[in-house]
């Protein structure tokens, strides 16, 4: 990769201003700034979980709870013939849709970049994405949580005091899990598949500016180091990392959504990371936001993917229809570690996609 950042927080909001809004530019006005409408790539093949289970050394009483509680069912999966920076170059073109980027920010969770894609992966994607001189930097180690956290970093981007207001930066997300069935497999959790997502981060603009689909309110993060040894955990210490995981991630949302002004009654989505079934029931319970406005839909046919699920979930959203002009979603992210990220946004009607965008 041509640089990696390590999930380090930025510097802290300055005082009287709450965590997420949006600083002033130099004119004094606030830097509103937004997200395209979001691309994804699916490889053209499904494995069941259980056959993937079955690999991994499941029991049948494992198995059955990930079918019947969990509601996994399949799981996107590269073909022989396929590889995912072709996933990765088809969803950033589509996010694109013919425009440009002055950076690209590539979340992923899995470390291995170099060892399947070659050394020479950033300069391959940059090129067939029409952008070879744009920095591209690799963001990893928040595992699950890099994808949400890459935008979050684009937006500190583009509210740099030197950003130009035709500055785009490129998120782009994706892990091939099929690679390797013990980093595909997470013990009482998930299953993780192959699917890339790509988003366009930007700031509004005037008239005949390429505009965006979703404007950014708010967001918040946070980590608890307890839990860093990750996929080498004991028994208890992930029972433990379970109860604690949910528990961060209600509150994560609830400052994310006090930064944007809201309170949870007031959300309409959300769009989760998309894990099990079981973990957002217990979300719902403790945020008492309804499990109707939790969208789950893909848990069946997609399941987990990595840091791309909550992207894949607004995409599907508004794909579908469900989605309105005022409809305020939380996109939450999770990543073993433990690590949560979460962005308010709110959906922008068509007609003003182009426009100025401060409401």
């Amino acid at each position: 990769m041509s640089g990696t950042t390590h999930g380090a927080p930025g510097p802290a909001a300055p005082r009287g201003r709450p965590p997420g809004a949006a600083p002033p530019d130099p004119a004094g006005r606030l830097v509103n700034v937004g997200l395209s409408r979001v691309a994804v790539a699916l490889p053209g093949h499904s494995e069941a979980v259980d056959d993937i289970l079955a690999r991994a050394g499941c029991g049948p009483l494992e198995r059955r709870m990930f079918a019947r509680v969990y509601g996994l069912r399949t799981s996107p999966t590269l073909a022989t013939d396929e590889r995912m920076e072709e996933l990765l170059a088809q969803a950033g073109a589509a996010a694109l849709d013919g425009g440009t980027a002055s950076l690209v920010l590539y979340g992923h969770t899995l470390l291995m970049a170099e060892g399947d894609l070659g050394d020479d992966f950033p300069d391959r994607l940059r090129h067939r994405l029409g952008l070879p001189a744009s920095p591209l930097y690799g963001v990893s180690h928040v595992n699950c949580a890099s994808v949400l956290r890459c935008v979050d970093l684009a937006r500190r981007y583009l509210r740099r005091p030197d950003a130009r207001p035709d500055d785009r930066v490129l998120v782009l997300g994706g892990d091939q899990g099929s690679v390797n069935d013990a980093a595909r497999y997470i013990p009482g959790t998930t299953v993780s598949g192959d699917t890339a997502v790509g988003v366009v981060v930007q700031r509004s603009g005037p008239a005949g500016l390429a505009g965006y689909r979703y404007r950014y309110l708010a967001g918040a993060g946070a980590r608890d180091a307890r839990f860093h040894r990750n996929m080498r955990m004991t028994p208890d210490e992930v029972a433990r990392f379970s109860r604690v995981c949910a528990e961060l991630t209600t509150d994560t949302v609830r400052r994310a959504v006090a930064a944007a002004g809201l309170t949870p009654e007031r959300l309409d989505w959300v769009m989760p990371h998309l894990s099990n079934r079981m973990f957002w029931r217990t979300f719902s319970a403790h945020t008492g936001i309804p499990t109707d406005r939790i969208c789950l839909d893909l848990i069946a046919e997609r399941g987990h993917n990595f840091g791309g699920d909550a992207l894949m979930a607004l995409e599907h959203a508004d794909r579908t229809g469900r989605l309105r002009p005022g409809d305020r979603c939380a996109l939450v992210a999770i990543g073993q570690g433990a690590y949560t990220q979460v962005a308010i946004v709110e959906v922008v009607a068509d007609d003003l996609e182009t426009t100025e965008g401060a409401r």
